[in-house]
């Protein structure tokens, strides 16, 4: 079922030089194309969300820059009972020292990004994401909070035609959001707590995967928001799930896709998100009403819950690392079996 969204497949400037939302700029495409020339500050929003998983312990690291302040952030979490669970993260009042590129970070003709200390101490925060001929390198340094050393080494790959998925999501000419979604991009590499080293992938059988969150937008004060994604081998195929709900609703644009093999299906149909504000941990479903393009439960078995109220951001997720089963179908007819596929899924309300 093909989407009634319009693909774009030329580069475009998100904004006009008065700092509005370029009409030429709504739609979606496979590859970045959108330059994020914001103007303005307040309301503007940039960040790089990196997520590398294994089958037993995953770790994320965020760079982001909200004007007013910037949080960078990296986050360890070993899977089953006793698994260490662990966030380092850094302030910076007004986002001094932190910038992000206009376009995906660390991308070949992007800058590189490096923010804090090389040798960061007490809550401070080293994170790199810088070009290499074979993908994008991630490094990060920095203090877990029982003063053990973290750090983080971390290499994914770009196959060669991977496609992603980039959609602008308008709210108005002065609200809008930028977003560029990557799964199931093969990594590998290692992150040492303290003297104990976790492997990363490597080898023909690499079970390692990374999802790119890549953000560039004006974002109204108050927003809530759904985001699942999940990658791995299922069925005989490499898959790639990116889902998102409510934030998007009624401006004519979704975040929604499949990556199947390298290849994008986009689905234009909001989906019909089910789960347990009260009990996160209970399971999800994900559904396509219309289409039968997504018949997905999703089963957590971690809850990564953040509950703050600091002033100028208010912000309470329930991030839920798990497994979806089901099935999926691509705009080419072919159904796939998806059977244990490691993501998460979260619920989001923000206000920033």
């Amino acid at each position: 079922m093909a989407t009634h969204e319009h693909e774009i497949t030329e580069p475009v400037d998100l904004c006009l030089p008065d700092g509005s939302l370029n009409p030429a700029a709504v739609g979606w495409s496979r590859k970045p194309l959108h330059r994020a020339n914001l103007r303005g500050w307040g309301r503007t929003k940039r960040w790089e969300y990196w997520c590398v998983t294994t089958p037993t312990h995953l770790v994320a690291l965020t760079v982001s820059d909200l004007d007013f302040l910037a949080l960078n952030t990296v986050y360890v979490l070993e899977f089953g009972p006793g698994g260490r669970e662990f966030e380092c993260s850094s302030v910076v009042p007004a986002g001094r020292g932190v910038r992000l590129p206009d376009a995906v970070a660390g991308a070949p003709g992007s800058e590189d990004v490096i923010v804090g200390p090389a040798r960061p101490t007490g809550g401070k925060v080293r994170i790199e994401i810088r070009d290499e001929n074979a993908g994008t390198r991630l490094r990060a340094r920095c203090l877990t909070p029982d003063r053990l050393p973290l750090e983080v080494g971390l290499l994914v790959s770009r196959p060669e035609g991977h496609e992603s998925l980039s959609v602008v999501v308008p709210w108005s000419e002065q609200r809008f959001q930028y977003t560029s979604k990557h799964t199931a991009l093969p990594a590998s590499g290692r992150v040492r707590v303290g003297s104990e080293i976790l492997t990363f992938g490597g080898g023909e059988d690499n079970d390692t995967w990374a999802v790119l969150d890549h953000g560039r937008g004006r974002w109204p004060r108050t927003v809530d928001w759904n985001w699942g994604a999940a990658s791995g081998r299922t069925d005989g195929h490499t898959v790639g799930l990116q889902f998102g709900g409510r934030w998007t609703e009624g401006t004519g644009s979704t975040e929604n896709g499949l990556c199947v093999d390298g290849r994008l299906t986009k689905i234009g149909e909001e989906l019909d998100w089910q789960w347990s504000v009260t009990d996160p941990l209970a399971p999800w479903t994900l559904r396509t009403p219309s289409s039968g393009q997504v018949d997905l439960t999703f089963t957590p078995f971690h809850n990564r819950a953040v509950h703050t109220d600091a002033g100028l951001i208010a912000n309470r997720t329930d991030q839920c690392f798990g497994h979806y089963d089901g099935r999926i179908r691509t705009d080419h007819g072919d159904e796939i079996a998806v059977e244990h596929l490691l993501g998460w899924a979260e619920d989001v309300h923000m206000r920033w």
